[in-house]
């Protein structure tokens, strides 16, 4: 896969290829007002810390926001990796991510840190992809990130943050794992897995340069969109994980 996936340096196109297409901008911003409302749920002191906020604009909607990537990106708050978290112990109000968990190479270290440094009453959000009726062809055929929905392994190998994944990974930790899930990190509470977005995000053409979603019929798509998750959860190719800290 192309090494220049994981050049800093790229951060600036990205953010231009965001603010270029109306449709992504707006599934963004839907997507930081979800953040809001989990910050909102959370009724416990301390900070809020976003992982992956790459070439995002968190920072114009919630300005009280951490942000934070593995890559040094310019404008990033911080440079962390998700399995050693720098922050105290019971000090993080929420931690928030968006298309980020799996690119995680071990989400258990993560999850382990998540559950050490959530205050009781914290949440971990997550907005990431699902394993669903559209998405599975799509990740598994169509798309330039690695997707094994069969591994037994929560764990894969890195070459690079954005070049290695696993597409499938959401599913497996959230659903089909969930009960091991429960073993291993107890003191993290799944309260919700929804899956959405069958088709919005992939119309707009992700971070590519493409867009077949203009912004002005990105409402009707969203109707589109609600009405085929309203007939299935399995049409969703998005998920919401929130999870709570006990």
């Amino acid at each position: 896969m192309d090494a220049s996936l994981d050049d800093p340096s790229r951060v600036e196109a990205i953010r231009r290829c965001i603010q270029a297409k109306p449709a992504l901008e707006r599934w963004y911003r839907e997507c930081y007002a979800k953040y809001a409302a989990c910050i909102g749920r959370t009724q416990v002191d301390g900070a809020v810390l976003e992982l992956g906020s790459g070439g995002g604009f968190v920072r114009t909607l919630l300005p009280d926001v951490i942000t934070s990537d593995v890559l040094p990106y310019d404008g990033v708050d911080r440079v962390i990796d998700a399995a050693a978290l720098p922050f105290d112990a019971g000090s993080l109000r929420a931690i928030l991510m968006l298309n980020v968990f799996h690119h995680i190479p071990d989400v258990g270290a993560f999850l382990g840190e998540a559950e050490r440094c959530l205050a009781p009453g914290g949440r971990l959000f997550m907005i990431d992809q699902h394993v669903g009726w559209i998405s599975r062809p799509i990740l598994a055929r169509a798309h330039h990130e690695p997707f094994d929905a069969d591994t037994r392994d929560w764990r894969f190998p890195s070459e690079g943050p954005l070049r290695s994944a696993n597409g499938a990974l959401a599913w497996i930790v959230f659903q089909r794992d969930r009960t091991l899930l429960a073993a291993r990190h107890p003191a993290l509470r799944l309260e919700r897995y929804d899956p959405h977005t069958p088709l919005r995000y992939f119309l707009a053409g992700g971070l590519r340069p493409w867009s077949l979603l203009p912004g002005w019929a990105f409402p009707v798509a969203s109707v589109f969109d609600r009405s085929l998750v309203a007939l299935s959860p399995r049409f969703g190719s998005f998920v919401d994980v929130e999870l709570v800290r006990v």
